[in-house]
């Protein structure tokens, strides 16, 4: 759902990893202050921040396409049309073999990871089910793009948890942005003159809101649990593991859950694990701790903008003029406060990542 820091990987609901989160989408992956379709563990032993030009230009180029992977969540999401349980359940489920594998292989090159990451990763995957069928209701209620947008205020309530649990006082311009940014919600979610997507816009910002606050959590356990190890795929694999299991059990609980899907949805729904689950949280996770806080805090602005872009394309919404004023100012306002907080406690912040 969103872009991060310098030590940080923000992302789309898209999924998964907080890996720089340790070091803040997708989306569904970060910062105190900060991009989900929607990333994994922490950055330790990593490249730090910079490099030679060339190893910037190849973080950037893999950042760039990680957010266009990330950004096609919710539009396969709605083409697929299985439900949230459904969906959030198969995109998991689809993207084991391939990150089982590529876990496997990590673990013999680098080793063993500690046993508090492997029940981090436990307890993150469960708030990332959650996360992920909250979103999937969101872009039923309020379409692709629109809760795309909404699902990237997990960068605020990261920099909120931050101020409440860790003492960590945001700026004066994360303050003046969270009311410019919570207007924004309100208008984006349809409640302030209904757009042509809108179906149920107060359920639509209730379960965008939710989303949020659930993938907050998993970004925060994620980040105590896998700081200071060089694994990406191992944490994600790991995380998408729980999350299917999560997503199955909440399906069975509240029902909507199809196990028969037929053909011409399960495609879509391979596509997206590919995609998103696996492609996009890998490249995300790998790239943006190699890059410089500016240039990945305006990659926050890819996803939500290439969401709403392809949804009007592909599923013809069309946003009422109200809702991409919303959008403009929930982008902007996570914009300036992914910038508010002083680079030297920016690094020490807990991050996000894309909603995707």
């Amino acid at each position: 759902m969103s872009a991060p820091y310098a030590r940080t990987v923000m992302t789309g609901k898209g999924s998964p990893q907080a890996g720089a989160i340790g070091a803040g989408i997708n989306g569904k992956p970060g910062s105190g202050g900060q991009p989900r379709t929607g990333g994994p563990p922490g950055t330790g032993g990593r490249p730090r921040v910079g490099g030679p030009p060339s190893t910037r230009s190849r973080a950037l180029v893999a950042a760039l396409l990680g957010a266009v992977c990330l950004s096609a969540s919710a539009v396969l999401i709605k083409l697929a049309d299985t439900g949230p349980a459904t969906a959030a359940f198969y995109r998991c489920f689809l993207a084991l073999p391939v990150l089982i594998a590529l876990a496997v292989v990590e673990r013999r090159r680098r080793g063993p990871r500690r046993p508090a990451a492997h029940l981090g990763a436990i307890l993150a995957g469960a708030f990332l089910s959650v996360d992920l069928v909250l979103w999937n209701h969101a872009i039923a209620d309020v379409g692709a793009g629109i809760a795309t947008v909404l699902g990237n205020l997990q960068v605020l309530f990261v920099a909120l948890a931050a101020w409440v649990l860790l003492r960590e006082r945001p700026g004066r311009r994360f303050l003046l942005a969270l009311p410019v940014v919570m207007t924004g919600v309100v208008l984006v979610s349809g409640l302030a003159g209904a757009g042509a997507s809108d179906i149920h816009p107060l359920a639509g910002i209730v379960f965008g809101l939710g989303t949020s606050l659930a993938y907050t959590a998993f970004l925060l356990i994620l980040r105590q649990t896998s700081a200071g190890t060089p694994h990406i795929a191992g944490p994600l694999a790991e995380v998408t593991t729980v999350a299917a299991v999560g997503s199955l059990l909440l399906g069975l609980a509240f029902g909507g859950l199809r196990l028969d899907v037929p053909w011409p949805s399960l495609r879509w729904l391979l596509l997206l694990s590919i995609t998103s689950q696996t492609v996009g949280w890998l490249l995300i996770t790998a790239s943006l701790p190699r890059l410089p806080a500016a240039v990945s805090s305006l990659l926050l602005l890819l996803q939500p903008v290439a969401a709403l872009g392809l949804a009007a394309a592909v599923l013809a919404e069309r946003p009422s003029l109200a809702q991409l004023a919303g959008a403009v100012l929930v982008c902007g306002g996570v914009v300036a406060a992914s910038w508010a907080t002083p680079a030297s406690r920016r690094r020490n912040r807990p991050g996000t990542q894309p909603a995707g």
